[in-house]
Formats: C-alpha cells, sequence, structure tokens
C-alpha cells in the first residue's frame, strides 16, 4: 500500500484503517515527487492519493497508477471537485470519493479496494491460462504441419500422432509439440 498524502492527521488516521494482514507494507508520501520515486522503486497492490498535494493535484498520478497491472488506486478529492473529477477517473477504473469522508466511508472503500483487488486477480489469472492455452494450440498446430510437410502425413493423423505419444507418455501435448518442431527446425 502506498498512501499519498500532504496531510499529517489523514496518513495517521488511514493508517489506523488499515488492516495489516492485508495492506502491509504501508509507505507513504507527502508529495507527488516522492509518490513518483517510491512507486519506481516497487509494485504497490494498492495506492491512495489525497489530493491536492503541495507539487500538483495528484490525478495525472492516480491515473498512470491504475494503469498499472494489477494495481487499486483511490484517489480523495474535495467536495465540490467530486463530479468532475470521478467522470475523468470512473473510466480508467480509479475510485474517487469525496472529502471530507467519515471513518465508515473510508473502512468501506477500503473494503471495495481489497475486493475488487481478489477480483482483478482472479481474471488476470484466467487471462494467463488461456494465453497458454492459445500458446499449446499454436504449437501443437505448428507441429502438425511439420508432420504434415516432413512426413506427408494427413493432418488427422499427424494430430493423434500427437495426442497418442502425449498420451502414451503422459505429458502435456505441448512437450510433444515441441519435440517435434525442434526435430524438424
Amino acid at each position: 500500500m502506498l498512501v499519498v498524502s500532504s496531510s499529517e492527521k489523514f496518513n495517521t488516521e488511514t493508517a489506523s484503517m488499515l488492516p495489516e494482514a492485508v495492506f502491509n507494507p504501508v509507505s507513504f508520501a507527502n508529495n507527488l515527487s516522492s509518490a513518483k520515486r517510491i512507486r519506481a522503486q516497487r509494485h504497490f497492490d494498492f495506492i491512495i492519493v489525497n489530493s491536492p498535494l503541495s507539487d500538483g493535484f495528484g490525478t495525472e498520478f492516480a491515473l498512470d497508477c491504475a494503469e498499472a497491472k494489477n494495481t487499486v488506486v483511490m484517489q480523495l478529492v474535495k467536495n465540490e471537485l467530486y463530479d468532475e473529477i470521478n467522470g475523468k477517473n470512473s473510466v480508467s477504473g480509479l475510485f474517487t470519493l469525496p472529502k471530507p469522508i467519515s471513518r465508515q466511508s473510508m473502512i468501506n472503500a477500503l473494503n471495495w479496494m481489497i475486493t475488487t483487488k481478489a477480483k482483478v486477480s482472479r481474471l488476470e489469472s484466467k487471462a494467463v491460462s488461456i494465453e497458454d492455452k492459445m500458446q499449446e494450440i499454436r504449437l501443437v498446430n505448428k507441429a502438425k504441419w511439420l508432420l504434415i510437410d516432413k512426413e506427408k502425413m494427413p493432418e488427422p493423423d499427424a494430430h493423434r500422432l500427437i495426442e497418442k505419444e502425449a498420451m502414451d507418455r503422459c505429458v502435456p501435448r505441448r512437450t510433444v509439440a515441441e519435440e517435434i518442431i525442434k526435430k524438424y527446425s
């Protein structure tokens, strides 16, 4: 967790609301320059930006952070700016909350961040799984075409050979395909 805020009071109150099991370690930055340096050193799952900051408002930084893979970001803005800022932020998946904010509302927002992080993680895991499956299909197809070309095998026979070899040896089709590709390349 990275908390970016010029207000020491906000930092202290926020720190007291963060369950250590979820938001550990917590880093604090009191301006955008510090926040950018800290963020360049490591990945953060959660980022809170309490705008405005001493060296800028913070919306561009928050939007940039929200674009990062698997990072959930929340920006707090003055109530009179909420509608305008939220309109920009919501399309990027950036949570925006109006200030002042009650302790309970902040706790609710932190829980939404945790829920969102869990959902994003599950979706990314599924995406990786689908990418792996697609890569395996590409390798198997390449191996089939090599068998068709080099061994003059019909496509169904080439497919069957890869499937049977994988089953007989108790290895993934990917392994058999990679061996065939290596053999003919």
